[in-house]
C-alpha cells in the first residue's frame, strides 16, 4: 500500500508585510528609503529626469537599481513622502495610491527589439499593471508579490515569480505558479486575464488558509492549490507542462541589433548605484530605456552613427559593456552606513576587492551581505560573502 505524500507546510510569518514603497517608506540608518514600482523597467526620459532631480533634491543623490527592476532612492529625510510622491504622481510613476506597492512586473529584456522570443510582451506589461489598478482587490497582494512575464527566450521565467507568463510558440502561453508550469496554457490575447485570474486566486486561496504569506509558494501547497481555482474553458486547456528556462546568471551585455535595424545599448551599473547625473545623461540619450533584473541599463533604439558616442559617454561615467568586467559577478547589499543590522561597509569592501582584483571567491557570482540576511541577494547559484564579527565568511550553498 502505498500513502500520498504529506502536503507542503509554508513557512509562517510572524511579521505583516511592511515591504517600502514610493508613499510607505522604509527608515534606514541613513535616512527614509523609498521604492518606485517600474513594470517592465520601462523609464521614458522625462521620467529619468524626474527620478534624477527627485535623487539629487530629496535624497542621496542616487537611485538604486534592484533584482526586480525597481528603483529606490535613499537618505530622504523625515516627511519627505508627501514631496516625493507629488513629483513621481506627475511623472506617471504613482498612478495609484493603492496598488503602488504590487506593482512588480518583470519582462523579458529587449522583448519586441530583438530576437529569441515568440512574441512582444511589452503589451503585456501595460495591460497587466492596467488590470492590476483597475481591481481594488488586488490592492490587497503583498509587496513581494511578483510577476514574470517571459517572451520565449527564457531570460525572467526563472526569476521565482508568483505568477508568471511563458511564450511556448507564437500561439501559446504557459501560467507559471511558483516559477513552474502549471499546465495550464492559452492564446497570447487571453494571458493577461488568466494572470490576473491566478493573482486573485492567491489572494482567495490566502483568505482560506488564514494565512499572511509573501509569496505563492508561502502557502500550504501554493502552486496546487492556487491552480485549482483557476477551471479550464475555452480560452484556457491543461496541456503538458515543460520545464521553465533556468534564470541566466547575468544578462545581456554590450550591443545588441535591433530587428528594426538599430541598435540597444546594455550596460551594467556597478553596484546597482546610478547617480543622478547618469541618469540625467540616459535621458538625453533615448526616449526611453529599460531597467533589468541584473541591475543593468538597456538603451534602445539608437542609429548606427550615435552608437559608439553614446557608448564612450556612458562608459566615462563607469558604465561597464565589457563581458568580462568583475563588474557582472558581484553585487551587495547597501552594509553600512545606510544599514544598521550591517556589520561592515560592504560596498566599500567589494569595490577595493574589485579594484585590487582580489575577490574572494574568484570570478564566481558572489553578493557581498553585511549580515546574515543578505538582503538583495540575486537569483541563482550565487557565492554568499557575509559580514560577520571575525570578517568575511564565504558561503557556497549546495543544490
Amino acid at each position: 500500500m502505498s500513502s500520498s505524500p504529506a502536503p507542503v507546510v509554508a513557512p509562517v510569518r510572524e511579521r505583516a508585510d511592511a515591504c517600502p514603497g514610493a508613499l510607505q517608506t522604509h527608515a534606514a540608518a541613513d535616512g527614509g528609503l523609498a521604492r518606485v514600482r517600474v513594470p517592465g523597467g520601462v523609464l521614458t526620459a522625462e521620467q529619468l529626469r524626474v527620478l534624477a532631480a527627485a535623487a539629487r533634491e530629496l535624497g542621496d543623490g542616487h537611485l538604486e537599481l534592484t533584482s526586480r527592476g525597481n528603483l529606490q532612492l535613499r537618505g530622504l529625510p523625515v516627511g519627505a513622502e508627501g514631496e516625493l510622491g507629488g513629483r513621481l504622481a506627475a511623472a506617471g510613476l504613482l498612478p495609484s495610491d493603492t496598488h503602488e506597492r504590487v506593482r512588480n512586473v518583470l519582462a523579458s529584456t529587449l522583448s519586441g527589439r530583438t530576437g529569441g522570443g515568440h512574441v512582444d510582451v511589452r503589451p503585456w506589461v501595460r495591460a497587466f499593471d492596467a488590470g492590476l489598478r483597475a481591481d481594488p482587490a488586488l490592492a490587497e497582494l503583498p509587496g513581494r508579490f511578483l510577476a514574470t512575464l517571459d517572451d520565449g527566450r527564457g531570460d525572467v521565467a526563472g526569476l521565482a515569480g508568483d505568477v508568471g507568463l511563458l511564450a511556448l510558440s507564437p500561439t501559446t502561453v504557459a501560467l507559471l505558479l511558483g516559477g513552474v508550469d502549471s499546465g495550464l496554457h492559452c492564446a497570447p490575447d487571453d494571458a493577461v486575464a488568466l494572470a490576473l485570474d491566478a493573482a486573485r486566486a492567491f489572494l482567495a486561496e490566502r483568505a482560506a488558509q488564514g494565512s499572511t504569506a509573501w509569496r505563492l509558494t508561502e502557502l500550504t501547497d501554493g502552486p496546487a492549490r492556487v491552480d485549482a481555482h483557476l477551471a479550464p474553458g475555452h480560452v484556457r486547456q491543461h496541456g503538458r507542462a515543460v520545464p521553465v528556462p533556468a534564470a541566466p546568471v547575468v544578462g545581456p551585455v554590450g550591443a545588441a541589433m535591433q530587428v528594426d535595424g538599430r541598435t540597444a545599448l546594455i550596460g551594467v551599473v556597478p553596484l546597482g548605484r546610478l547617480s543622478a547625473d547618469q541618469a540625467d545623461l540616459l535621458a538625453r540619450l533615448a526616449a526611453e530605456v529599460q531597467l533589468t533584473p541584473w541591475r543593468s541599463v538597456v538603451v534602445p533604439d539608437l542609429a548606427e552613427d550615435a552608437v559608439d558616442d553614446a557608448a564612450v559617454d556612458l562608459f566615462r561615467t563607469g558604465i561597464v559593456f565589457d563581458e568580462a568586467s568583475p563588474w557582472l559577478q558581484v553585487t551587495t547589499c547597501a552594509g553600512r552606513p545606510g544599514c544598521a543590522k550591517s556589520l561592515a561597509d560592504v560596498r566599500a569592501d567589494a569595490m577595493a576587492a574589485v579594484a585590487s582584483r582580489a575577490l574572494p571567491a574568484g570570478g564566481a557570482r558572489q553578493h557581498w551581505a553585511g549580515c546574515e540576511r543578505r538582503c538583495g541577494r540575486p537569483q541563482g547559484g550565487v557565492v554568499d560573502v557575509v559580514a560577520t564579527p571575525a570578517g568575511y565568511d564565504i558561503r557556497i550553498e549546495k543544490d
